[in-house]
């Protein structure tokens, strides 16, 4: 181990986790950057010093799929709302996505003015997708150039004014991507698909969560996934498919890994948590495009995840305010709901029940999302230079899920009263302590993140 010179910060008397494995060691940070892993009895001087004993040290927790709603529907949420949200809930850095604002991000402009409202506001490290649409193909070059970490292509009507396109378009814009070496990605469900159904089940007039699945079939999901695997198996393209909800989806992001793609997936805590008697006993409050799905698919995601199948763990923070959510007909009712705080301790949860290790745990909510959107290893690992950000994590702590106490607007949550064992206690970005005991400190500090070229 290194023994670095005086730092602006030592965690130390934690246990150090990795993918790779475990050990007690102290962390050295100076000027935001990791400066020294050291022995706990050989630590140098320091201006601040954590006493990490009993906690696990976890390389800094990214959220890939956050929706904070800004600008245009900051109603719902905004910068400093929801990276509050997420540094109180362990996450250090996010992705934002490119719909469910207004303007959608589209151009360059739209860009530069994220990135304006998130400066000053956002207490974790940012980072955007930028939507790809029949009229911006000029625009990918400018936007890669400007440090959009991907570019996303919506396979089916989403939140927001974003254009689905036909077949011909949607390989056109696999080329335009695969030409910059971003990572494309997709929400992978058939449009004509959906559309058929939905309106087939509103003549009925049913208003329940079943018509809502029903109209969404897992033949919609997995059509598009492996269309989008062609298309990215012709172009070249670099694809990750977010929010994967069935069993079958994941199964196809195995079968292009077995034939040598770049082809990555993500799946979210409602589709590995919610089993159909929640759908149940919650209704409408569980709408979510795609949708929950309950039945086998749980079981068969999650073993998607233990197994190297699926990447990633996002949230597909969705939130909307009360009023839209308790609607009596599924149809009025907004997908989505707030989840970026209270991730990372419903698996720490499932950790804890021996579902799935630590080590697995970093592995899909740290090192795989940075290498994904091309962060690794300023992001997703603790080593030498890089970004000093660290999630602290009390494996023995209880709590409940209260919607009321998060730090979103967003007050519904589909976990309401779930009980928890493994919190993050502390929250560092780049050595600054920006959250701890569950409470947020401090100013804004986070940073405009661009891809490590």
């Amino acid at each position: 181990m290194s023994k670095p010179d005086a730092v602006d910060l030592i965690v130390r008397n934690g246990t150090v986790v990795t993918p790779e494995g475990r050990q007690e060691a102290a962390i050295c940070i100076r000027k935001g950057r990791v400066s020294g892993i050291c022995a706990n009895s050989e630590t140098p001087p320091a201006r601040k010093v954590i006493n990490a004993r009993n906690l696990h040290v976890l390389p800094g927790l990214i959220d890939d799929h956050v929706h904070f709603r800004d600008p245009g529907m900051t109603y719902k949420e905004d910068f400093e709302t929801g990276s509050r949200s997420a540094a109180a809930g362990g996450v250090t850095s996010i992705i934002d996505m490119p719909n469910g604002t207004d303007p959608p991000l589209l151009t360059p402009k739209h860009l530069r003015q994220k990135i304006a409202n998130a400066r000053g506001r956002s207490y974790v490290d940012f980072g955007f997708l930028a939507a790809v649409v029949p009229g911006n193909f000029d625009d990918i070059e400018t936007l890669v150039a400007g440090g959009v970490l991907g570019l996303k292509v919506f396979m089916a009507e989403t939140v927001g004014a974003i254009e689905v396109m036909d077949d011909g378009v949607m390989l056109e814009a696999f080329k335009h991507v695969a030409q910059t070496g971003r990572r494309l990605v997709v929400h992978a469900e058939n449009d004509e698909i959906v559309q058929h159904l939905r309106k087939k089940l509103q003549s009925t007039r049913r208003q329940g969560i079943g018509a809502h699945l029903e109209s969404r079939p897992v033949v919609s999901e997995v059509e598009a996934i492996y269309r989008a695997i062609l298309y990215a198996e012709t172009t070249g393209a670099r694809l990750h498919v977010f929010h994967i909800s069935s069993q079958e989806g994941a199964m196809l992001i195995g079968q292009g890994k077995a034939r040598g793609l770049d082809v990555t997936g993500e799946t979210c805590p409602h589709y590995v948590l919610l089993t159909s008697a929640h759908l149940r006993r919650m209704g409408n409050v569980t709408r979510m495009n795609p949708p929950v799905r309950g039945g086998d698919h749980p079981q068969g995601l999650w073993a998607a995840l233990v197994e190297d199948t699926l990447d990633v763990i996002g949230t597909d923070h969705s939130p909307h305010v009360r009023q839209e959510k308790l609607q009596k007909s599924i149809w009025e009712t907004m997908p989505g709901w707030t989840g970026v705080e209270t991730t990372n301790a419903l698996f720490l949860t499932e950790v804890n029940k021996g579902r799935m290790s630590l080590e697995q745990f970093v592995k899909l909510r740290s090192r795989n999302p940075a290498r994904v959107f091309d962060l690794y290893p300023r992001k997703g690992c603790i080593q030498i230079g890089s970004d000093g950000d660290l999630t602290l994590v009390d494996m023995k702590k209880r709590g409940t899920v209260r919607g009321r106490k998060l730090h979103s607007r967003s007050t519904v949550t589909p976990f309401e009263g779930w009980k928890l064992q493994g919190i993050p206690v502390a929250t560092i970005v780049r050595g600054n302590v920006v959250m701890r005991d569950g409470e947020v400190l401090g100013t804004p500090v986070g940073q405009f993140l661009k891809p490590v070229l």
